[in-house]
């Protein structure tokens, strides 16, 4: 299995569609998509910053904004289906984040309740259970260690140690600029 995290970044690609199609069927089936937060994660973080609502409350709520996300990458890619686990994952499955975590809660190397862990620590999570490699997508190329990318601010610092304990492959890719 692929596990390919869509960042929320992209969301705003009018050709987003075409692009994510395109990417997948590059890949060998089965893919599992996990997607980013992007703008309606970032209401939670007003929510969050306006009315205090703490770390586990908004990671909750982040959490259900991605799930949303996950439908609405649903829409772009037709032939696919949203799934609650990874273990479930047709030839293009999505992945609902909320219902994933639900479920990984209390297991040993879960999230922490933290603005910290996004939908990046989700994804690569997500492979760690599934025992999948990792493809990031996001609006920019990356290179270089996960660390110092995670010091750059283009992944989340819970990130890297879950690909190091892992021992996760991980490949980053521009999708703005991919052309197959």
């Amino acid at each position: 299995m692929i596990v390919v995290k869509v960042g929320g970044s992209l969301y705003d690609l009018p050709d987003l569609g075409v692009r994510l199609r395109a990417f997948l069927a590059s890949l060998d089936p089965p893919r599992l998509v996990v997607p980013g937060g992007g703008p309606t994660a970032d209401v939670v973080r007003a929510f969050d910053r306006d009315h205090g609502l703490g770390p586990v409350v908004a990671h909750w709520l982040a959490l259900r904004a991605c799930a949303m996300n996950a439908w609405f990458l649903r829409e772009l890619l037709p032939t696919s289906e949203v799934v609650d686990t990874p273990h479930v994952c047709p030839s293009l499955g999505i992945l609902d984040p909320h219902a994933f975590a639900l479920a990984d809660e209390g297991r040993e190397g879960c999230l922490p309740h933290l603005w910290e862990a996004t939908s990046d620590s989700v994804a690569a999570r997500v492979a760690e259970v599934a025992g999948a490699n990792l493809v990031v997508l996001k609006s920019i190329d990356i290179e270089g260690d996960w660390e110092r990318v995670a010091r750059q601010g283009h992944v989340d610092p819970i990130f890297p140690g879950i690909v190091a304990r892992a021992s996760l492959r991980v490949r980053a890719v521009n999708l703005r600029t991919w052309s197959g």
